[in-house]
């Protein structure tokens, strides 16, 4: 999550908000989201092993953090009732994890996300695709007119992965974040506005949108299986 852009696709659990207002998950829904290349879906149990230890890689680990017990912080998570999480999969398999949380007082109302992926699908430009993906549905379908998303003041290449969305830079937050070296770190606060929103580009996002799709059909067949 250091080297290149979409290795470090991490926000803090909470993202900053102007206002201490309380927050309020969308429990309302936990959508599937087919994005251009990955397949958003409600985080299950049954993913617990596969995002623990991504979790547990240097790189990730290093953003993240987390205590001896990466199974247990893992399924804490899921059960936050705060912050609904999604799996991130591609071509079948778990490669991270993408949830967001909602401020809820009606005169600062916005989203932010959090992220992390697993190193060895870095650089494929899947972090930009959840991101965007999760975007998408937070603006179109939710209604919220801005999002936010605070990297590491020092960590270009988060920068520039959720540049690719349409984030911008607000501000640097000082001294925002302790570090597993006990000091203390500037954040950046970056946001988006509902008409920034950048589309996927490239020839070959259609084509990977369409797999995406089949993915998720796939996994409707797998559930009716299942009953």
């Amino acid at each position: 999550m250091v080297a290149a852009p979409d290795k470090s696709c991490r926000i803090r659990r909470r993202a900053v908000t102007p206002h201490a207002g309380r927050y309020r998950a969308c429990m309302q829904t936990r959508p599937t989201l087919p994005g251009a290349a990955v397949l958003l879906r409600p985080a299950t149990p049954a993913d617990v092993p596969a995002l623990a230890g991504i979790r547990a890689t240097p790189e990730v680990r290093a953003r993240w953090r987390g205590g001896p017990d990466m199974v247990a912080e893992v399924r804490s998570d899921l059960a936050d009732e705060r912050t609904p999480v999604l799996a991130v999969e591609y071509r079948g398999r778990v490669v991270g994890a993408i949830q967001w949380h909602e401020e809820d007082e009606p005169d600062y109302r916005h989203a932010g996300i959090d992220v992390y992926l697993d190193p060895a699908v870095h650089g494929r430009g899947l972090g930009t695709d959840a991101v965007r993906t999760l975007a998408r549905y937070l603006v179109t379908e939710l209604g919220h007119h801005r999002l936010v998303i605070d990297p590491a003041a020092d960590n270009a290449p988060a920068i520039a992965c959720y540049r690719k969305v349409g984030f911008r830079p607000v501000g640097v937050m000082r001294q925002y974040e302790r570090g597993a070296d006990g000091t203390w770190h500037d954040g950046l606060l970056m946001d988006l506005l509902a008409g920034e929103l950048a589309p996927a580009d490239g020839p070959s996002s259609g084509r990977r949108r369409t797999a995406a799709r089949a993915a998720l059909r796939r996994l409707r067949l797998r559930r009716r299986a299942r009953g």
